[in-house]
């Protein structure tokens, strides 16, 4: 990538009825100089009125595209994402809307997507006291499957919303495969880029769970659609095993294709 494109950002949000959250969330990328793409996933009619708010207070920074029926959050990033291509960016960094991550560790993003264009900025969660320990140990399911799913430990936390995509090489992947569309979208996207090769780097980043009381995380269905995308991916796995277990090995050398520095 040509050193003088190399980063063009632009933050990439998807919402689905956090109009109590999302004002501050918008405040903050943008105190932060990046412009944002909302991305309405079907919201209802107030939380519809606060994102036109936000695009018509900021018109040259706030970009509002709208579902008009809920796709899942999956979904929302992945229209958002391409629009951010199509409009000229690079890279697309993604946040949730609830207010839960920690937007002054924006600049480490981008400090470290500069050092590495071409890989993932990933956020590893660390987490306050708000957050349910039910869920904080389901997590830890998720991650084994991961780390089985890529035969490596790259991938520290993979449902963490909080990460910097290299815009090409993730679209290509949409573009042809069919990936979750809802809440298994975070981690099916960073397993299915690293089979592709992209070094995924891992960010702490402080996390509350969540800020406004909402969260659209649907036990049953959600479960269900997560356990079948790690099945997927555990057979796909099996077919790349040799070149997964060739390049963990490669890597833990500190050597990429060819002896050169991955």
């Amino acid at each position: 990538m040509n050193a003088s494109v190399a980063h063009r950002t632009v933050v990439v949000i998807p919402v689905f009825d956090h109009e109590h959250a999302i004002g501050a969330v918008v405040a903050a990328v943008r105190s932060h100089g990046l412009p944002c793409i909302l991305v309405d996933d079907g919201c209802s009619p107030g939380c519809a009125a606060v994102l036109r708010q936000l695009a018509a207070a900021d018109p040259q920074a706030t970009t509002l595209l709208v579902h008009p029926h809920n796709q899942g959050k999956g979904g929302a990033v992945m229209t958002g994402l391409r629009h951010a291509a199509a409009a000229g960016y690079t890279h697309a960094l993604q946040i949730d809307a609830d207010g839960q991550h920690d937007s002054a560790d924006i600049p480490r993003f981008l400090a470290a997507s500069q050092a590495a264009p071409q890989a993932v900025i990933n956020g590893r969660p660390v987490y306050d006291e708000s957050v349910p320990k039910g869920r904080l140990y389901a997590r830890y399911l998720t991650h084994v499957w991961v780390w089985i799913n890529t035969l490596s430990l790259e991938i520290v936390d993979s449902m963490c919303g909080f990460r910097l995509y290299p815009l090409a090489p993730t679209l290509q992947l949409i573009d042809r495969t069919t990936i979750g569309r809802r809440m298994d979208f975070d981690t099916e996207i960073l397993v299915r880029l690293y089979w592709r090769g992209l070094r995924v780097h891992n960010l702490a980043t402080r996390v509350r769970y969540p800020a406004d009381g909402v969260s659209h995380f649907q036990v049953w269905l959600d479960n269900v659609l997560i356990s079948r995308m790690h099945a997927r991916l555990f057979l796909g796995m099996l077919l790349r095993a040799p070149l997964l277990l060739g390049r963990s090995c490669w890597r833990r050398l500190g050597v990429g294709v060819g002896g050169r520095k991955p």
